[in-house]
């Protein structure tokens, strides 16, 4: 592969009456990343974690909380997901007029900048903001609901996506299906970070799940 793979598993699949004793059990699990899906209920038919929530659960890992916002608009909310102890904050390139001015914005609150993409939507979305970005989120299922199957026709864009990225210290992020069966031909494509909900919390053992998600990924 010659990329280090990272797992981020989506608490949005975790049991949200014990979310610090999950955080805290995925983490010791080996958890590279902590991915946390917000959403409004208006760019996506779900209505999800708020900054409180973030807050709250920051305390129970030092791993970094990956916050996907999936929300229109962003921009006025960057700044209290920031506060509240977002390492990664990515913006989705559909729900921003002024992608470059939001990057901008999470750059100076001393952020990882991010830009996600829907499944429908082209990779040209990227070209001109890629020098603001540390991670590129690649949607392999419709934003919005987690347990959904991965969508092969996401592969292509993948790969085309690597050979945007070229030389320059992007991560590629794949988030929806994500699982044993479906990693290899996401990292073969080129994702480095791979967001996995139901795949993890649907066991008892996160360790062995993510242990057996980086194996099938290798």
């Amino acid at each position: 592969m010659g990329r280090d793979i990272k797992i981020a598993p989506s608490i949005l699949s975790a049991d949200f009456a014990r979310l610090g004793e999950e955080i805290r059990a995925i983490d010791a699990a080996g958890c590279d990343y902590v991915h946390v899906d917000v959403m409004d209920g208006h760019f996506v038919p779900n209505l999800t974690i708020g900054p409180m929530v973030v807050k709250a659960i920051r305390p129970h890992t030092a791993k970094p909380l990956d916050v996907h916002l999936m929300i229109d608009p962003a921009q006025p909310f960057l700044k209290e997901y920031a506060d509240a102890g977002a390492d990664i904050i990515t913006v989705h390139a559909e729900a921003d007029k002024h992608l470059d001015r939001s990057l901008q914005a999470i750059k100076d609150l001393g952020k990882k900048a991010g830009v996600s993409l829907n499944p429908g939507t082209n990779e040209a979305a990227l070209e001109y903001v890629l020098d603001r970005l540390d991670l590129i989120l690649v949607m392999s299922v419709n934003p919005g609901f987690g347990g959904q199957s991965f969508m092969p026709s996401q592969l292509p864009k993948i790969k085309r996506i690597r050979d945007m990225i070229g030389n320059r210290p992007i991560e590629l992020e794949v988030d929806g299906g994500v699982n044993t069966d479906t990693i290899k031909s996401v990292v073969d494509a080129g994702a480095d970070v791979l967001v996995a909900g139901s795949a993890v919390f649907k066991g008892d053992d996160y360790a062995a799940t993510i242990g057996a998600l980086r194996t099938a990924a290798a």
